[in-house]
């Protein structure tokens, strides 16, 4: 199965009082880049996850992100630092002092300090969260997986549509070689015949010149290798797997193959033929970056 680079993932999971959402986003690149997001108490988690990922992912710059909520009180420590807060009293007490300011809700004032009370969540065991929180990554992932399929076989299936365009312009390529030479000697000769109107044309020398310009602009051994190029291009599509980096080398080779039919052929109509060849070659190699 051919799998796009881009895709995502949702999946959520209720367990041991706590409730898990996991996300998966991931775009083109040209390496596997994995980035987990996770509370800081679950950081112990990441290389789990991390590996759970790569069993799936070979390609691609992927976002992991996981949030938690806690259904149970046991779960949180509110902490309250005393020392700061009998120093911040003893503080409003002097400026009641110094001011005349009498005031009886320093305990509300002094509350509302950021660094006076602090919540932090109770350390739960780590096997218990991760049996909270797998479900939710397996159900992420599996809907991450499925719609880099779907996306996969959209690629492939346009691919091999630009394929058979390739396909049928160079057969208008091969129909039209032997032409090419005979017009060649059509043209020298009547050339031959303008300049020098009144001398016999000398055959044998018109068709060793015949022969030359043949050898020259023959690009049997070109045709042949693109041909090859265009079946490997089909069998690995059908194939499937991780072939991203197979086919963007084997999309070079096509390019170089039809760059040199373009400059020996000589010919006008073969030359238009490749330029339409190289588009949609061109057309291919974006879509292959986006193929695991």
């Amino acid at each position: 199965m051919v799998r796009s680079m881009t895709g995502y993932g949702r999946g959520e999971n209720t367990a041991n009082d706590c409730h898990f959402v996991v996300e998966i986003k991931a775009v083109n690149h040209r390496y596997n880049d994995i980035t987990i997001k996770l509370p800081r108490f679950m950081n112990g988690m990441e290389d789990a996850i991390r590996k759970r990922m790569m069993k799936e992912i070979a390609r691609g710059k992927t976002d992991i992100y996981v949030t938690f909520e806690s259904f149970s009180i046991d779960n949180v420590i509110v902490k309250v630092n005393e020392p700061l807060a009998i120093a911040y009293i003893e503080k409003l007490d002097e400026l009641e002092q110094k001011f005349q300011i009498s005031s009886n809700h320093k305990l509300d004032l002094v509350a509302r300090f950021a660094d006076i009370i602090t919540v932090e969540r109770a350390e739960s065991e780590e096997d218990v969260l991760w049996t909270a929180l797998l479900p939710a990554l397996e159900q992420a992932l599996l809907k991450f997986v499925e719609m880099r399929e779907k996306e996969g076989m959209i690629l492939v299936n346009d691919i091999l549509k630009k394929r058979e365009k390739i396909q049928q312009m160079l057969e208008t390529v091969k129909q039209r070689c032997p032409i090419v030479v005979m017009d060649y000697k059509e043209k020298l000769q009547n050339r031959i015949k303008e300049l020098l109107s009144t001398v016999e044309i000398d055959e044998q020398r018109l068709a060793m010149e015949t022969a030359l310009f043949a050898d020259r602009s023959c690009i049997d051994e070109e045709i042949t290798r693109l041909e090859s190029h265009m079946i490997q291009l089909q069998e690995i599509l059908q194939k499937g797997g991780q072939i991203g980096r197979k086919l963007d080398f084997l999309v070079q080779e096509m390019n170089r193959e039809v760059n040199t039919i373009a400059s020996k052929a000589n010919d006008v109509e073969i030359t238009c033929t490749t330029i339409e060849m190289k588009s949609e070659i061109e057309k291919i190699r974006e879509q292959i970056q986006n193929i695991e």
